[in-house]
């Protein structure tokens, strides 16, 4: 936390220990502030780098390590991406004679507007810190020894294959990243597929799944439907779950311009008194857990007040009946009971919002992060349809995503249930891939231990450790978990880390390929078949990211892998070539020496991925957008004039057809107003067309210059034949058609005509491809097909068990998933507490990077757990003193504690960034060294326990219970 500083030197014992080996040109045992941030070329000063405003750049600054460029040698500006969160900001890195030596926010930037927050403005040290893994390492007795990179491949290839051998494919978990471009987040999900195995996961199963399963389950796409920049149009923006000033800062340009220019009520729901709530004009404080019941509180005084779009519900929504029969039972008494919050507050939020339309609804990990999450976010959705506020302008559902590249690697399908475009793993889908590999799918199939495996979800990396520690008669695969490949994640962003210190002393092999050494290096006390592999940077490689928005950016080279790091892409190269599959893996892409060409593999999905429509964005088309943005509206995101010229920037998807095809992309999904060709949409028809003899296709509603002005399915060769437009098709498209589809060309559709000419076709006679369908509040392939309120499994509220309980223990993702069992424990007598978790604005994710950037790292020093004031009274605590948080798991953390009222009574809450710290225990000398971060701290989750989403598994981080009590 921020602690009051003496006005000469930083406070924190951790930065002036660690401080002078990281800044060469800082001396001495302490470190004024404004003195640390001028030497090292940060001209605006501390308070300036938690602002989301353009009021300093990074100028030039002599890196001590880096030889001096030559006297006169010409300086190039590069255009890159920010590695952090998912807003997408563009970075301008100043290089000279090969060295990055200033960098400025991208002015041009439709995103950022020329603003960076603490985290963007400082990336250059990302990329030159000194604390980077600078070469493999593999332990030995105990020791990190430095080897070859030659030697790394050799003997982590040999036990990997010795792994599969004798225990089959699915005993190696291959961990991907929310950090790996586009073109890796691809090439890795490929290269889980040749090697056998769906046990391949990312961060997105612990951040977002539950909104991903939910929202595509209500109208087609799991994803943000507007933009930042369209939130300006907003007339309320309702946050729940959602910090933005801390977790996405510059987002808040948008947000605020909405509050000022339209006098938008800006409303924020959170259990705790955020940096955002702190700009709200309404502050609704509720129990952690309850989003459900707040929500329907909310839409209870709508609809007794009549307030719903009646006429958008019955052209454009399915199931709403079941909604009304299940919010009647949220009255105001009921609501209040569960959620703490008074009726009287929920009645003004409603008519604020039924007031102020178009309005959006944004949300984060606040309620993603729950055993019902999947619930929480269909809700969200709900309340956005009774208000008629999707597929509008300044309305929506915006989705805040946390890491650069979450939504990419998300959508190239780095996940345990799908191939790259969310084809899933039916036989179908494989069989469309192996198309786009050029591979047979029998050879395919002759990778996995079965087709029944092969077709089957893996296991998700929220549950990774019960896969190793799980009886091998309880899982749903040949064995146990036998080797862990942790590639760009932090384990720390994990729950029940005792266990999983368990699971990564019990694996045969234990691998981390990154850019810094993660606490994954110090957590187990492994002595050996342990290895550290340096990755580069996202700044020493060039490639497509894809913002929270959906618009896709092209990022270049700054500088050359520095130290002997490697592209991920280079590295995954090396393993396939020690695996055997490297031609078949790399059959269209070129590989220089050991390096795929990444233009190859944004061509390789740009044929493979028309069910999202990320067919028409070209490296070219990229490139060309990155170079014009200049061009492009600051709030519509289209282009003005140009070579770039109506098109909305970086293509958000779906961006149909071909390159050639020139379609614009989509910046507000769903929006009937604007022809398909143009940006516009419908739902998608992805759920039949009708239930229970009721119609599930728009009714009387369809994008502008549709022919048909009605609901109507996906579109399908057959559909094209029955309207005459299959005569549109050229002689090249209908052969590819009539090889894929043989004697059943009617079956083939948009998403598997690798031609392009069925999408073609359709936009070009204004048919949305994926049809025109309602969206539906009852998602009937769900456990809860209404999204209804269950209490979380560690819950204080014994008396609402029994009106709202978990559901039964079950088996699904290949393991036992315990609900009931857990909630029938009742310990809230010795955990009374509820525990939560979030982010702060100078860290970002597990926080190995950011909290060995010196900039960062001397803003915020310590692990703290804020403790409401009458909490803390009543165990004694004060201010800034050091407490145990113990979780009702028995794991615990010792941290400072911060008294504040921004947590109510009975709640408390601890940043989940920080790690090298177990259980009262400084790690820092079993990092490899000087490639420790230079603040550890306690990892939050030590203490938080068991809770897994009954859809994606995603982990129970919100809401659980721990007790506090002073350290001695």
């Amino acid at each position: 936390m921020l602690v009051k500083k003496r006005s000469t030197a930083a406070g924190g014992r951790h930065l002036s220990r660690s401080l002078s080996a990281a800044v060469g040109s800082v001396t001495g045992a302490t470190v004024d502030r404004r003195a640390f941030l001028r030497t090292s070329g940060l001209a605006a000063g501390g308070a300036a780098l938690a602002a989301t405003m353009p009021f300093g750049m990074v100028k030039k600054a002599d890196a001590a390590s880096a030889a001096p460029a030559a006297a006169g040698a010409p300086v190039k500006q590069v255009k890159t991406i920010c590695t952090h969160c998912s807003v997408g900001c563009t970075v301008v890195a100043e290089v000279q004679n090969g060295v990055w030596i200033g960098q400025e926010p991208g002015f041009d930037s439709p995103i950022n507007l020329g603003a960076h927050c603490a985290k963007g403005a400082s990336v250059r040290e990302h990329a030159h810190g000194e604390r980077r893994l600078r070469y493999p390492m593999k332990m030995v007795n105990g020791t990190w020894t430095r080897i070859t990179w030659d030697q790394a491949i050799q003997e982590v290839g040999d036990k990997l294959l010795e792994i599969r051998q004798k225990s089959g494919p699915d005993a190696v978990f291959w961990l991907g990243s929310a950090k790996h471009s586009n073109e890796q987040a691809y090439l890795f999900r490929k290269f889980a597929a040749f090697w056998g195995t769906n046990n391949v996961d990312h961060q997105a199963r612990i951040c977002h799944s539950t909104t991903v399963a939910g929202v595509a389950n209500v109208w087609g796409y799991g994803a943000m439907t507007n933009s930042y920049n369209d939130i300006q149009k907003s007339k309320a923006m309702f946050f729940i779950g959602s910090n933005a000033a801390e977790a996405h800062p510059v987002s808040m340009l948008h947000i605020l311009k909405a509050k000022e220019q339209n006098n938008a009520p800006l409303i924020v729901a959170d259990p705790r008194f955020t940096r955002t709530a702190a700009k709200a004009d309404e502050y609704i404080r509720f129990r952690p857990g309850t989003d459900v019941g707040l929500i329907w509180g909310i839409l209870w005084h709508i609809l007794e007040n009549g307030w719903e779009d009646k006429d958008y519900i019955a052209k454009r929504v399915y199931g709403f009946d079941d909604i009304r029969a299940e919010v009647a039972k949220w009255t105001p008494a009921e609501v209040e009971r569960v959620t703490g919050v008074p009726g009287s507050q929920l009645r003004r939020v409603a008519r604020t919002l039924a007031s102020n339309r178009p309005g959006t609804l944004v949300w984060c990990m606040g309620g993603t992060q729950h055993h019902i999450g999947n619930n929480n976010t269909r809700a969200y959705c709900v309340l956005q349809l009774a208000l008629g506020n999707v597929g509008v302008t300044g309305g929506g559902t915006n989705i805040f995503r946390g890491h650069d590249n979450v939504q990419g690697a998300t959508d190239f399908g780095v996940t345990s249930d799908s191939l790259p475009g969310y084809y899933g793993l039916a036989e179908g889908a494989w069989k469309h891939w192996a198309r786009v590999w050029g591979v047979s799918y029998d050879s395919l199939l002759a990778r996995f231990t079965s087709k029944e495996l092969m077709e089957r979800t893996g296991i998700p990396v929220s549950r990774w450790y019960d896969g190793v520690l799980e009886a091998k008669e309880n899982l749903d695969q040949p064995e146990s978990l036998k080797a862990m490949v942790f590639w760009g994640h932090a384990p720390n962003s994990q729950v029940r880390l005792p266990e999983m210190k368990k699971a990564m002393e019990k694996l045969e092999l234990l691998v981390v390929v990154d850019p810094y050494p993660t606490m994954t290096a110090v957590l187990s006390d492994r002595k050996d078949n342990f290895y550290l592999l340096p990755a580069a940077t996202q700044f020493e490689t060039y490639g497509s990211r894809t913002a929270s928005n959906r618009s896709v950016q092209w990022g270049e080279k700054v500088v050359e892998p520095l130290f002997e790091a490697k592209t991920d892409h280079e590295i995954m190269h090396r393993f396939a070539k020690k695996f055997g599959f490297d031609q078949d893996l790399f059959k269209a892409i070129k590989v220089n020496g050991n390096e795929p060409l990444v233009e190859d593999i944004t061509r390789e999905w740009n044929r493979g991925m028309w069910s999202v429509g990320y067919t028409g964005q070209s490296p070219e088309r990229m490139r060309l957008h990155m170079e014009h943005q200049a061009t492009f509206d600051k709030t519509t995101l289209r282009a003005v004039g140009g070579p770039c010229d109506g098109e909305f920037f970086g293509m958000p998807w779906p961006c149909w057809g071909t390159p050639e095809m020139k379609h614009p992309g989509t910046a507000n999904l769903y929006d009937t107003s604007l022809p398909v060709a143009e940006g516009g949409g419908a739902f998608r028809a992805r759920f039949g067309v009708e239930r229970n003899g009721v119609t599930l296709l728009a009714e009387g509603s369809y994008p502008e210059g549709s022919p048909i002005k009605d609901g109507y399915p996906e579109v399908t060769m057959a559909m094209l034949q029955k309207l005459g437009f299959d005569k549109e098709l050229t002689a090249e498209e209908l052969a590819v058609i009539q090889k894929i589809g043989g004697e059943k060309i009617g079956a083939v559709s948009w998403t598997t005509d690798l031609s392009g000419g069925i999408q073609r076709v359709a936009v070009k006679n204004g048919l949305n491809p994926p049809g025109n369908a309602k969206a539906r509040c009852v998602a009937w392939n769900f456990p809860d097909p209404v999204p209804i309120h269950r209490e979380p499994l560690y819950t204080p509220r014994r008396d609402l068990v029994a009106s709202y309980p978990t559901y039964k223990d079950t088996k699904s993702w290949r393991l036992p998933t315990l609900y009931k069992s857990i909630q029938d424990r009742d310990v809230s007598k010795d955990y009374p507490i509820i525990l939560t978790s979030g982010r702060l604005v100078e860290y970002e994710g597990g926080g190995d990077e950011t909290r060995s950037n010196p900039w960062l790292a001397e803003l915020q020093q310590d692990m703290f757990v804020e403790l409401n004031p009458f909490d803390a009274n009543n165990a004694g605590i004060k201010d800034g003193q050091m407490v145990w948080v113990e979780g009702a798991e028995k794991g615990r953390v010792k941290v400072k504690a911060m008294v504040t009222e921004r947590v109510g009574r009975g709640v408390a809450f601890m940043p989940f960034h920080f790690g090298g710290w177990y259980q009262g225990q400084d790690l820092r000398g079993k990092y490899p060294k000087g490639a420790d971060p230079i603040v550890l701290g306690e990892a939050a989750n030590t203490a938080t326990t068991y809770g897994y989403d009954s859809v994606t598994q995603m982990q129970e981080t919100k809401t659980t219970l721990c007790r506090v009590t002073a350290a001695v």
